[in-house]
């Protein structure tokens, strides 16, 4: 989503890294170009004027001016006032109270919030270890109730049941009674939105709110709504005591101004990102990260715990093995190392985590076209024997031409994976041997363009 922001911003840093020494004129120039970077990003305009005034202010500070690497002295200036204006740091959820914690969730429909429902839900069951009961109060909006309990059995927790013909207090109040009497760690309360604010809606909203008295009212807004995203945090802000945002669609097209407005304009921290469809697509907020990928600095943090998170430790542990026995790396292992890989969101979403030249890289790899060659190679992979798949050397012209029938591809797409088969096996040979690591990094460069 901030690709744009991320190019301009990236090409004016890139500017002052390459002067000798900054002066008012330079940096007034570099200035201009980085408020023109922000407003086309629809960042709002009272946040731009303040974020430059600081900078500004900073750079012809002594510590800048006065540096030995001014540029690098400015860079590291708008990498810290980008993380204060969003936050300068993640700030987790609350739920230190008497069990259940009651989380609210509210924002307009067509936000995601029933998507984020879910989300939250398996995050704080999985990486929390929390017993996690939902509940939708949204009486209006057709199946909205059936979403949750479809989400709900998809991240495995349970749902209370509620229909369209009781009331939202009611049905919050039944569900809260079932938290209790049950043990269970945490509530989240799904709440019905609206096309646009209206006073009914904030009217039930504030009932609910008094009802429950939630450790956590999450306000769920679309990024991709830019400007508009502010406005209606802000007026629901104002109705509302606020504990956080939850940002939905930051994997969209539009220009990712919300991300750096909403937490100035409204006082109210971010708390997560949301990104994909998929029920694992929502991320812990952190704006230090989200500054340095923004500069085109990388996000190397989160690109490990993406690492920890989908890789299975028990099958690394094995592959480990298998390499040092000296039994070498065949198909089936090829197979799952993609399969870890999509566990991990793909090939784009790693590399566009990496600093410099990799991080733009992603830019080159579309994700839909990933996906589908990352899918026909498993098709290819699937229409071999097991023991072809042990020893690929077996595989001569005529099981060539079979395994492309069953696969649906052509003999070439089947050469084109044997070719590239043999040179992860090559690598994997080298790391297993003695200085493996850096006889693998010098493989490396010939393969990855810019290293």
């Amino acid at each position: 989503m901030l690709d744009n922001l991320t190019s301009r911003l990236s090409g004016v840093m890139k500017n002052l890294r390459g002067n000798a020494r900054l002066t008012e004129s330079n940096i007034q120039d570099a200035m201009r170009e980085v408020r023109m970077a922000l407003l086309e990003a629809d960042v709002a305009l009272p946040v731009v004027k303040v974020f430059i005034a600081q900078v500004k202010e900073r750079a012809l500070g002594q510590d800048v001016m006065g540096s030995l690497t001014p540029g690098q002295a400015l860079i590291g200036v708008v990498n810290e006032e980008l993380t204060r204006l969003m936050g300068e740091q993640n700030d987790a959820l609350n739920l230190a109270a008497v069990p259940p914690a009651i989380v609210l969730m509210a924002g307009l429909q067509g936000a995601g919030k029933t998507t984020t429902v879910g989300k939250l839900a398996k995050l704080l069951k999985e990486s929390k270890k929390k017993k996690v009961l939902v509940v939708s109060a949204d009486i209006y909006r057709p199946a909205a109730i059936e979403q949750l309990q479809l989400l709900a059995t998809q991240v495995e927790v349970e749902c209370f049941p509620s229909d369209n013909t009781q009331q939202p207090v009611a049905i919050a109040r039944a569900a809260l009674d079932h938290a209790k009497r049950h043990f269970f760690d945490v509530l989240i309360v799904d709440t019905a939105g609206r096309l646009a604010i209206d006073e009914a809606m904030m009217a039930e909203i504030k009932a609910l709110h008094a009802a429950l008295n939630p450790v956590e009212t999450l306000f769920v807004v679309d990024a991709m709504q830019g400007q508009d995203a502010v406005n209606t945090a802000q007026a629901f802000n104002e109705t509302l005591p606020l504990t956080g945002v939850i940002l939905t669609k930051m994997d969209g097209d539009s220009r990712g101004g919300a991300a750096l407005s909403v937490r100035h304009v409204t006082g109210k921290p971010i708390k997560f990102i949301g990104v994909g469809e998929k029920v694992s697509g929502l991320e812990p907020f952190y704006p230090d990260r989200m500054a340095s990928r923004i500069l085109g600095m990388g996000d190397v943090l989160s690109l490990i715990e993406d690492v920890q998170k989908g890789i299975d430790q028990d099958e690394a542990m094995a592959m480990a093995k298998k390499l040092k026995s000296g039994k070498g790396f065949d198909l089936e292992d090829f197979k799952a190392q993609m399969q870890q890989m999509k566990k991990m969101g793909g090939m784009s979403n790693l590399l566009e985590k990496m600093p410099g030249q990799l991080g733009q890289m992603a830019k080159g790899i579309q994700g839909e076209e990933a996906e589908k060659s990352m899918r026909r190679i498993e098709g290819i992979i699937n229409s071999m024997t097991p023991a072809e798949r042990r020893k690929p050397e077996l595989l001569k012209a005529s099981r060539k031409r079979r395994v492309a029938a069953g696969s649906g591809v052509t003999v070439q797409e089947v050469n084109k994976l044997l070719n590239q088969f043999e040179q992860t096996q090559k690598m994997m040979k080298q790391f297993s041997s003695k200085g493996g690591m850096m006889k693998l990094m010098r493989g490396m460069k010939g393969m990855l363009p810019g290293m």
